[in-house]
């Protein structure tokens, strides 16, 4: 391991904004095969052990480096948000900056998004932000940030009529998640394949741009987004018609771009 990464781990230890559970915490490894949820102390007391003002969270799920998290917290003072990564190399950035300008609406998680219903409670959630997750292309469904596994998990924390956004590069994951969401009848309030092109969308959705969303409009991709509700009684199905193969070939090889490491700032 590097010292530069090192140096990162040692002073993310110093970081109030940052929550950084042992996986035992969460973890019951004394009930048998599989993964065996426990909750975390925080659950249900994010506003008022982490955040000083009683406001809705919004969370943003594979966070990176928390450029987005940051962004909209600096716009929305009103709100508390939370970057959700396992990487503690890529936190450092989001809880440095937090930490030097003073944010009290911002915190970072650090954990496996599979753990994610041990610190949230029921309603405890306003929104949730996808932003270029990996689309799996290759891997199994339920690794999908929007799949119905992790679309049920959401739902235990997420308050009725609570937002979910999807923004990404990958049509592949722009075209299951609209598939997810027929097959359960879920709510859209927006679908936009090409949002800097189509004039539809403002504020956030636009002016907020992570390190490789400016990449891919340099290669002119297209950029796509998603807003849904996770409403809906009885469990979430996986689409039947979904055509992955075909969306997997007009993917193309952009994906061995888009999710290379983010080069040393």
């Amino acid at each position: 391991m590097g010292h530069d990464k090192l140096r990162k781990f040692a002073e993310n230890e110093t970081f109030a904004c940052l929550l950084q559970p042992a996986a035992d915490t969460v973890l019951d490894r004394n009930a048998g095969p599989g993964l065996h949820i426990k909750d975390h102390p925080i659950k249900g007391h994010w506003n008022g052990n982490m955040f000083p003002a009683d406001q809705p969270i919004v969370l943003e799920l594979g966070c990176g480096k928390g450029d987005y998290t940051i962004a909209l917290a600096e716009r929305h003072p009103e709100m508390n948000f939370i970057g959700v990564d396992i990487k503690g190399a890529r936190l450092w950035k989001g809880a440095k900056y937090a930490t030097e300008k003073g944010l009290r609406n911002v915190a970072f998680l650090r954990t496996r998004i599979e753990f994610i219903t041990a610190f949230f409670g029921p309603d405890e959630i306003s929104e949730i932000w996808l932003t270029f997750s990996d689309p799996q292309l290759r891997g199994s469904e339920n690794k999908r940030l929007s799949s119905p596994l992790f679309l049920e998990r959401y739902r235990q924390f997420l308050r009725p009529g609570g937002l979910v956004h999807l923004k990404t590069d990958s049509r592949f994951l722009h075209e299951y998640t609209r598939a997810v969401i027929a097959a359960n009848g879920l709510h859209t309030e927006i679908c936009d394949n090409d949002i800097y092109h189509s004039g539809r969308l403002s504020g956030e959705v636009t002016d907020i741009q992570t390190f490789y969303e400016n990449m891919f409009l340099e290669m002119g991709l297209p950029i796509t987004y998603l807003r849904f509700t996770l409403d809906h009684d009885g469990p979430l199905v996986s689409p039947a018609d979904f055509d992955a193969d075909f969306w997997r070939e007009a993917e193309g090889p952009r994906r061995s771009f888009s999710h290379q490491p983010s080069p040393k700032q």
